[in-house]
C-alpha cells in the first residue's frame, strides 16, 4: 500500500506521530504545500499512483 501525505502548513509533534502511525509499514511519500515551488500537475499525479492520501491542515 502506497500512503500520501499533503501538509498545508509545517506539522506539529502530534501531527508527526499521527503521520508516522498512519505509514507503518506502507510506502509513504510527503508533500510539503508551505514550501514554494509546488509542482501542483505532478501532486494531482501522485495522488492517483497512491492508495491512500491524507491532507493535513
Amino acid at each position: 500500500m502506497k500512503t500520501l501525505h499533503i501538509l498545508k502548513s509545517e506539522p506539529d509533534q502530534n501531527t508527526t506521530t499521527l503521520m508516522d502511525i498512519l505509514s507503518k509499514e506502507t510506502e509513504t511519500t510527503v508533500v510539503n504545500l508551505y514550501e514554494e515551488g509546488v509542482d501542483y500537475e505532478a501532486l494531482i499525479d501522485r495522488i492517483f499512483d497512491h492508495d491512500r492520501t491524507v491532507c493535513w491542515w
